[in-house]
C-alpha cells in the first residue's frame, strides 16, 4: 500500500483536475483499511517534498479516530514515535504543526487511558528548548490538547502558568510569543475556576506587550486574540483588578482610535469598551475610565465609513452602541461629557459631526433619561436646530433622537408639544424618505400619549399622513400607518371623523396578496384594530365582518409578521367587543393555538474547519464509518419572527379569556397547557406574555366555575397552576421584566381573591420579596458587578416598583395581621431611602410606607420615628412626585400612628404649608397637602391650630388632580360643618362656593356629593335666609346642582 499511497499523494497534489479526481477516489478507497495508518506514518517521515508529507499529516489526523481502536500496541507506538520525531525534527513550519494537530488527536484517547504517559514531559521538555521550532511547536500542542484533555493538565497547572508567562515575554522568538498568547487564550477557554482565571490577570502587561508588537508588524489577526482573552477574562466571575482594567481599557482606545486598522480589529476592541461597561461598569467609574471612554467614543459617531462594507462592523454604529450601554449603566457619569460633545459638535462646520451630535443624544436618552428630562429645554434646542439643517444626514440623526426621546423622555417631552409638534410637521414633508421615515417613527413614538393635547394638531397631523399614505412608497407607508395609530390611541373620540377614509384605506392594505406588500398589510390589520378602539363599539360592531374576514384571511399567506400583527388586531377586537366576539372565538382561538405551536426554528451553524489553510481542500476523503471530531458551535441564530408571532398569540389567548369570559369555557385547558409551557419559553418576551395571560385565565376559570359543584375544585387546581408558576418566577428567572410582571400578577390576586386564597403560599411569598428586596434573586445577580458599592444606585426600578407593589397589597389582604411579615421587610425596604439613592428609590419607599399604614393601620405606630424622619425630607424634594408622595404618607402615618405620632404635628404642618403655595407648581401635590392636614385633623383634631389650618386648606378647593384625596379632604371639611364647630363656621361663604363646584364637578363620586349634600343642608338649617345672598352669587347651574344633591326634608 505505501507505495501506491506515495504515488496517489503526489497525484493528488497535481493541478490536473481530473487526475485529482481519480486520486481522491483511490485514497478514498484506501482509506477504509486500517493499514492507511502506517502507510501514511511512512510518508509523513520519509516523503522528499513538505505538501505531500503535510499531506500525509491531514489525512492521517481524518483517518486517525476511527482506526485508532484497531491497530496492535506495536503500531500505536511506532505512530506516537514518528509523531514526536516529526515534530522534533521536522525543518517544514506547515507539516510540523499538521503533526501536532494528529498528536492532539490521538491524545484524546491515549492519555486518559494512560498509554502515553511521557507525552506531557516531552511537551514541557520541548517548551524550554533553545530550538525556536521546538518551543513554538509545544506551544501550539498545548493549545489544541487543551480542548481534548484540559483536564490532565490540572495537576501541572501552576507550571503551565509559568511557563506559558515565560513564553509570552520570550526575548528572541516572536513566533513563540505568538503562539503562547494563542496557548493563554485555549486555556482560559477552557478552565472556568476561578482561582485559575485570576492567576492569568498577571499575563494581562504581557498580553499587552505581545499585541502591541502584533499591530506594529501587521499581525492584526494574532493581535485580536488579546481582545479575545480580556473577553474570557471580563465574563468570568473573578473581578479585574483596577491597574488591569486601566490597561485593558487604554490598548482598546488606541485600536478604537487607529483609522488604518481593520475594520473587524476595531470593532474587537470596541466591544472589550462595551463587555466591560455591561459586566463591569463600576470598575469604569472607580477608575475614572468613563471620560477617557467617551472623548474616543463619541468623535467615532462621527466618522464616515464605506457602506459596502459590513454595517454590524462600522465603527460609528459600534461606538453609538457603547455610548448606549454606558449611559444604562453609568447614567450620571456620562450625560454631562456626551452633553458637552453634542453642545460644542452641533455647530462644527462638517456635517458628519453634526449629525454626531444629535446621535449621541438620541442614544443616550433610554440610560440618561432623568437627567435629560432635567435639561430638556437646551437638548431640544440642539435636535430642534439639526432637524432644520441643510444636510439630509443631519435632519435624519436628529428625526431619530426625536423619536428616541418621545420613546424614554415621556411624559416631559409632551410638555413641549408646541416647539415639537410644528418641527415633526415640517419633517414629514422633507426632501428626504430617510428622514421622512425617522419622522414617522418620532411621530408615532410622540403622539401616543399626547391624550388631548393632540387635538389643536389633529387635521394638520391628519392631512399630511392621510396624503402620505396614499403617494408614498411601501416602505413609508408602513412607518406612515404607525404614526396615524398613535395619533387615534391619542385622539380616542376625536379621531371619529377621519376614522372612514382611515379604514377604507386599510380595507385596500389587508387584502393585498405580493410578498413584497405583505408587511404592508400586517401594519394595516394593526391599525384598523387601534382605530376600531378609538371610535368606539357602537361604530364600529356593524362594519367589524369584513375586517375580521381579511385578517383571517391573512393567516394563509405564511408570513409571520402579518400572523404577529393580526393577534394585536384580535387582541383589540376582543376588548372592544367583549361578550360579542365569543361568536369569533371558533376561527380565531385555533389560529393563536397555531402561533403558539410553531417550531421555533433555531438555527445553528457549525464550524467545521480543520484549520489546515495551507493544504487545498481534501473534500471528499473523509471516509464514512469515521467517527467524527466534536464539532464546534459557532453561532446560534434564532428566527425573530417566530419569537414575536408566539408572543403576540400567547398574549391574545390570555385578552381572549379576559374579555369573554365564561364563553371562553372550551378552550381554557388547551390555553393553561400553552401558558404553562410558555412561562419557562427560552425567550423573555414569550414568558412575560404568558405571565400576563396566567392572570387572565384565572379570572376566566373563576367566571366559568364558580356556579359549578365541582368548580371549587377546578378553581383551586388552576389558582395553585398560577401562583406555583408565579413563585418559580420570582425566585429562579433571569429577566427583570418578567419578574417585575410575576410580582405585579400576585399583588392583583391577593386584591381580586384575597388573603384566604393566597394564605398557602404567604411563608413563600414573603421569602421571594425579602430575596428581591435584598437584590439576590437571579435576575438581580445575572448582571452583577464583582466590585459592586453597596450603595450602587443602577438596579432596575422597574423591577423594584413591582416588588415595593406586594407590600402595600399584603397589607390589603390581612390588615394589621400584616404586622410580623412587615417585621421582616421594613429594613430591607428603608435601604432604598438612604439620601445616596436616587430621588425615585426614595418616593417608592415613601408611596410603599404610605400604603401600607393605610391598610395595615395601628401597627404602623411601631415605626413612626423612622418613617417620619424620611417623610419630612422628602416633603421638600425638589421632585413633585417626592412631594406628593411624602404629603400623602405622613397623613397616613399621622391618621394610624396614634399618639407616637403627635410630637411631629408641628414639623409636618410647617413642612406641608410651601406646597399650599403659589410656589408650588404641582396641583396634585397640593392636594395630597389638603387630604395630609385632613387626616391630622379627624386624627387629632386638638392638635391642630383650626383657626390657622382651615384658611389655608380652604384656599386650595376643590381639589384640582388627585381626586382619591376626595373623601378624607370632603369628609374633614363636613364633619366639622355637621358637628358645627365655631372655627369652620367662620368661612360659610367659602365653604357654599367650594360644595357647588364639587356637586357640578363630572368627576366627584356620587358618595362624595351625598356627604357634601348633607352638610350643606346643615348650613341651611343653621342660617336659613341669611343663606340666600350667597346662593344668589352662584351661577344657575352651580345653584342648581347644589339644591339636587341637598337631602329632601
Amino acid at each position: 500500500m505505501a507505495q501506491s499511497l506515495e504515488l496517489l499523494l503526489i497525484q493528488f497534489l497535481m493541478p490536473d483536475n481530473d487526475a485529482r479526481r481519480q486520486a481522491e477516489d483511490q485514497i478514498k478507497r484506501l482509506s477504509k483499511d486500517p493499514q492507511v495508518v502506517p502507510a501514511l506514518v511512512h510518508h509523513l517521515r520519509t516523503a522528499k517534498t513538505p505538501n505531500v508529507r503535510q499531506l500525509a499529516a491531514v489525512l492521517l489526523r481524518k483517518k486517525i479516530t476511527g482506526h485508532w481502536g484497531k491497530l496492535s500496541p506495536q503500531l500505536r507506538q511506532l505512530v506516537k514515535q514518528s509523531l514526536i520525531e516529526s515534530i522534533t525534527v521536522e525543518h517544514s513550519p506547515p507539516v510540523r504543526k499538521a503533526s501536532a494537530n494528529v498528536v492532539s488527536i490521538i491524545a484524546k484517547y491515549a492519555v486518559p487511558s494512560g498509554e502515553w504517559p511521557d507525552l506531557l514531559p516531552f511537551l514541557f521538555q520541548c517548551s524550554q528548548s533553545a530550538q525556536e521550532e521546538h518551543r513554538e511547536v509545544a506551544l501550539i500542542l498545548f493549545s489544541s490538547l487543551t480542548e481534548t484533555i484540559g483536564n490532565s493538565f490540572r495537576p501541572y497547572f501552576a507550571d503551565l502558568q509559568s511557563l506559558l508567562l515565560k513564553c509570552l515575554q520570550d526575548e528572541t522568538s516572536n513566533r513563540v510569543r505568538v503562539a503562547a498568547l494563542k496557548a493563554v487564550g485555549s486555556f482560559l477557554e477552557f478552565t472556568h475556576d476561578e482561582t485559575e482565571v485570576m492567576k492569568f490577570r498577571e499575563f494581562i502587561p504581557s498580553i499587552l506587550n505581545v499585541s502591541r508588537q502584533c499591530l506594529a508588524s501587521g499581525e492584526e489577526d494574532v493581535a485580536v486574540l488579546a481582545f479575545e482573552i480580556f473577553d474570557e477574562l471580563i465574563e468570568s466571575p473573578a473581578p479585574l483588578l483596577g491597574d488591569s482594567v486601566k490597561s485593558i481599557v487604554q490598548f482598546s482606545l488606541e485600536v478604537c482610535a487607529s483609522p488604518n486598522l481593520e475594520s473587524s480589529t476595531r470593532h474587537q476592541a470596541i466591544q472589550i469598551i462595551s463587555w466591560l461597561a455591561r459586566y463591569k461598569s463600576n470598575s469604569l467609574k472607580k477608575y475614572k475610565l468613563v471620560g477617557p471612554i467617551l472623548q474616543i467614543m463619541c468623535p467615532l459617531l462621527a466618522e464616515s465609513t464605506d457602506r459596502d462594507e459590513d454595517d454590524d462592523l462600522a465603527p460609528d454604529r459600534a461606538a453609538a452602541e457603547v455610548i448606549d450601554t454606558m449611559a444604562i449603566n453609568l447614567a450620571k457619569h456620562v450625560f454631562p461629557p456626551v452633553f458637552e460633545f453634542s453642545s460644542i459638535s452641533s455647530q462644527n462646520a462638517n456635517p458628519k459631526f453634526r449629525e454626531a451630535a444629535v446621535t449621541a443624544l438620541g442614544v443616550i436618552s433610554e440610560g440618561c433619561l432623568e437627567l435629560m428630562k432635567g435639561k430638556l429645554e437646551p437638548v431640544l434646542r440642539i435636535v430642534l436646530g439639526a432637524l432644520r439643517d441643510p444636510e439630509q444626514m443631519v435632519r435624519g440623526a436628529a428625526s431619530f433622537a426625536l423619536g428616541q426621546f418621545a420613546e424614554h423622555l415621556q411624559p416631559e417631552i409632551v410638555s413641549h408639544h408646541n416647539i415639537v409638534l410644528p418641527c415633526m410637521l415640517n419633517a414629514v414633508e422633507d426632501a428626504s424618505d430617510e428622514v421622512k421615515e425617522k419622522s414617522y417613527y418620532a411621530l408615532a413614538a410622540f403622539c401616543e400619549d399626547m391624550g388631548e393635547d393632540i387635538l389643536p394638531y389633529l387635521d394638520p397631523l391628519m392631512g399630511k399622513l392621510l396624503g402620505a399614505l396614499q403617494t408614498s412608497p411601501r416602505h413609508l407607508q408602513e412607518t406612515c400607518m404607525s404614526a396615524i395609530g398613535s395619533v387615534a390611541s391619542a385622539a380616542e373620540q376625536a379621531f371619529v371623523p377621519y376614522a372612514e377614509r382611515v379604514l377604507e384605506l386599510m380595507k385596500i392594505f389587508m387584502v393585498l396578496t405580493n410578498d413584497e406588500d405583505l408587511r404592508s398589510r400586517a401594519r394595516a390589520t394593526e391599525l384598523a384594530g387601534i382605530v376600531a378602539m378609538s371610535v368606539g363599539r357602537a361604530r364600529m360592531e356593524p362594519i367589524l365582518p369584513a375586517f375580521i374576514e381579511a385578517a383571517i384571511s391573512g393567516f394563509g399567506l405564511e408570513f409571520s409578521e402579518l400572523r404577529e400583527y393580526t393577534h394585536g388586531f384580535f387582541s383589540n377586537v376582543a376588548e372592544l367587543l367583549e361578550d360579542g366576539f365569543t361568536q369569533y372565538l371558533p376561527h380565531i382561538v385555533p389560529l393563536a393555538f397555531s402561533s403558539c405551536n410553531l417550531d421555533d426554528g433555531s438555527a445553528v451553524d457549525i464550524d467545521d474547519s480543520d484549520g489546515d489553510e495551507n493544504v487545498t481542500e481534501v473534500g471528499g476523503v473523509s471516509s464514512d464509518d469515521e467517527a467524527h471530531d466534536e464539532p464546534r458551535v459557532r453561532n446560534i441564530s434564532v428566527r425573530t419572527g417566530v419569537l414575536d408571532e408566539k408572543a403576540a398569540a400567547t398574549q391574545a389567548l390570555g385578552l381572549f379569556a379576559l374579555h369573554t369570559k365564561s364563553s371562553y369555557a372550551p378552550y381554557i385547558d388547551e390555553t393553561l397547557k400553552i401558558l404553562v409551557r410558555h412561562s419557562t419559553y427560552f425567550h423573555e418576551d414569550v414568558r412575560l406574555q404568558a405571565i400576563i395571560s396566567l392572570k387572565y385565565i384565572l379570572t376566566a376559570v373563576q367566571a366559568v366555575f364558580q356556579n359549578h359543584n365541582e368548580g371549587i375544585a377546578k378553581i383551586k387546581e388552576v389558582f395553585d397552576t398560577v401562583m406555583e408558576i408565579y413563585l418559580k418566577t420570582m425566585s429562579e428567572d433571569d429577566d427583570k421584566e418578567v419578574v417585575a410582571q410575576a410580582c405585579m400578577s400576585v399583588a392583583d390576586i391577593m386584591n381580586d381573591f384575597g388573603y384566604m386564597a393566597v394564605e398557602p403560599y404567604v411563608p413563600r411569598l414573603v421569602e421571594a420579596t425579602l430575596v428581591l428586596l435584598r437584590g439576590e434573586s437571579t435576575c438581580q445577580l445575572i448582571e452583577s458587578d464583582s466590585e459592586a458599592d453597596e450603595d450602587d444606585t443602577e438596579h432596575d426600578e422597574v423591577l423594584m416598583d413591582a416588588v415595593s407593589d406586594l407590600l402595600p397589597a399584603f397589607a390589603k389582604s390581612m390588615g394589621a395581621q400584616f404586622a410580623p411579615i412587615f417585621a421582616q421587610l421594613f429594613e430591607p425596604l428603608m435601604k432604598f431611602a438612604k439620601q445616596s439613592r436616587p430621588p425615585q428609590d426614595r418616593t417608592m419607599v415613601v408611596a410603599t410606607l404610605a400604603e401600607v399604614a393605610q391598610h395595615m393601620g395601628a401597627p404602623i405606630a411601631g415605626y413612626v420615628d423612622a418613617v417620619m424622619q424620611l417623610v419630612l425630607k422628602e416633603l421638600g424634594s425638589p421632585d413633585a412626585t417626592n412631594r406628593r408622595n411624602a404629603a400623602f404618607c405622613a397623613g397616613e402615618m399621622c391618621k394610624n400612628g396614634g399618639d407616637s405620632v403627635l410630637k411631629y404635628y408641628t414639623d409636618v404642618l410647617s413642612r406641608l404649608h410651601p406646597l399650599f403655595g403659589e410656589s408650588e407648581p404641582d396641583n396634585a401635590a397640593r392636594d395630597n397637602a389638603a387630604g395630609a392636614v385632613a387626616r391630622m385633623i379627624m386624627a387629632h383634631p386638638d392638635s391642630i391650630p383650626l383657626a390657622q389650618v382651615l384658611p389655608v386648606l380652604l384656599q386650595v378647593l376643590p381639589l384640582k388632580e388627585d381626586y382619591e384625596e376626595s373623601t378624607p379632604v370632603y369628609g374633614c371639611i363636613c364633619n366639622l360643618v355637621l358637628s358645627s364647630n365655631s372655627q369652620i363656621l367662620a368661612f360659610v361663604p367659602q365653604l357654599v362656593n367650594i360644595f357647588a363646584q364639587v356637586a357640578v364637578s363630572p368627576v366627584e363620586t356620587p358618595e362624595v356629593k351625598v356627604h357634601i349634600g348633607r352638610a350643606f343642608a346643615h348650613l341651611m338649617s343653621l342660617y336659613g335666609h341669611q343663606m340666600q345672598p350667597l346662593l344668589g352669587n352662584l351661577s344657575p347651574a352651580h345653584a342648581n346642582a347644589l339644591a339636587a344633591i341637598a337631602p329632601k326634608s
